[in-house]
């Protein structure tokens, strides 16, 4: 009786922990769907908000919005194309770690360039404007190089095993319309090679048929005549005939 007990308040135990573990597998789910909607949501209002600066703002002001909006869609183009294609291609995962080491950079040109928006001083704004502008161009060139190498590269597979799935269908259709396969002709029986340069006309031979060589022999009779026949003492003479 004791040992059923203990095995029940086992059971309920590891049933409460299982359902607490599960509780809080869900609720860490949940939390990070929600952070990730609100990251989402207030990517979107920022870069709603830079597109409408870079309209509606002149000078240094409107050319910073334009920088960053031109940064942030290329880093968040190039993370979509490395997360999405390293899941189907693991040699990825090299220029995940070398995008993630230009993030660092990209990170710090936005934070920068986002603080430089509230400058007052617009003369020295000016100034660093073709610094930023070059750091920028140069973070935006790889993360699109890293981009167009990863999409070339699952093209170039798909291509590769698009090629490889026809070849297998042609045979595989092959196969199956096996009854429209001819088969080749009979070649016909050579000719006899032609007599010798110095052989005359009358010498010509042809290849002997059954029918020439019936022809030169003597016809024989069906039958073989019988021959005279032997006489013996016991026999009687044949009467002649009278004359009367």
């Amino acid at each position: 009786m004791e040992a059923v007990i203990a095995i029940v308040a086992l059971l309920f135990v590891l049933f409460v922990a299982l359902g607490a573990y599960a509780t809080v597998k869900v609720l860490g789910a949940a939390k990070r769907g929600v952070d990730r909607t609100i990251t989402q949501a207030r990517r979107t209002v920022e870069d709603h908000t830079l597109r409408a600066k870079s309209f509606a703002q002149l000078g240094p002001a409107g050319e910073l919005a334009q920088l960053r909006l031109k940064l942030r869609t290329s880093m968040r183009a190039t993370q979509d194309a490395l997360q999405a294609g390293a899941a189907e291609d693991g040699s990825l995962k090299e220029s995940i770690g070398l995008f993630q080491r230009l993030s660092a950079h990209g990170h710090e040109l936005d934070g920068e360039l986002k603080r430089l928006e509230s400058e007052p001083d617009r003369a020295t704004l000016a100034e660093r404007l073709p610094g930023l502008r070059e750091r920028t161009e140069r973070i935006t060139q790889s993360a699109d190089s890293l981009r167009w190498a990863a999409r070339d590269r699952a093209r170039r597979f798909a291509d590769d095993d698009l090629d490889s799935l026809s070849a297998q269908i042609d045979v595989e259709s092959g196969a199956l319309r096996h009854w429209t396969t001819t088969e080749p002709a009979a070649a016909p029986p050579p000719w006899p090679e032609a007599p010798a340069a110095d052989a005359s006309p009358d010498q010509q031979t042809w290849p002997e048929t059954p029918r020439s060589r019936t022809a030169e022999e003597p016809t024989r009779p069906a039958i073989t005549p019988p021959g005279p026949r032997p006489t013996y003492p016991w026999q009687k003479k044949p009467r002649p005939e009278s004359t009367t």
